[in-house]
């Protein structure tokens, strides 16, 4: 199983970055997949899910209106559209499938155990 995030890099306050996570070796339509950040010091948070049964999504607040969580399960790929960045959002974003977690991890600290599989990260630095 293989989750590869990507699209990470340096953007200045109020820019705009889409990160993409590729998986194989999943059957990626059966799977909840998230994304979760890391911020130097802190603990991993989990932003955003979006559900494979019916494409449902949830959003923690502190990204909620500005970030937006898709997936195109033709290419099995997730995706995440963030605007507006503030540098807040700094961080090592993961992406993470799980069979059926979704909103339990979003908005609140994770542990690895608690996905069945994570990628590895993409850093966003939101900085002048």
């Amino acid at each position: 199983v293989q989750l590869q995030a990507s699209g990470g890099g340096l953007v200045q306050p109020g820019g705009s970055l889409r990160l993409s996570c590729a998986a194989s070796g999943i059957p990626f339509d059966t799977y909840t997949i998230a994304w979760f950040r890391q911020a130097p010091g802190k603990g991993r948070e989990g932003i955003s899910c979006i559900r494979s049964s019916d494409g449902g999504t949830y959003y923690a607040d502190s990204v909620k209106g500005r970030f937006t969580i898709s997936r195109d399960n033709a290419k099995n790929t997730l995706y995440l559209q963030m605007n507006s960045l503030k540098p807040d959002d700094t961080a090592v974003y993961y992406c993470a499938a799980d069979q059926w977690r979704c909103a339990q991890a979003v908005g609140v600290e994770v542990r690895p155990g608690d996905m069945d599989y994570w990628g590895e990260g993409t850093l966003v630095t939101v900085s002048s």
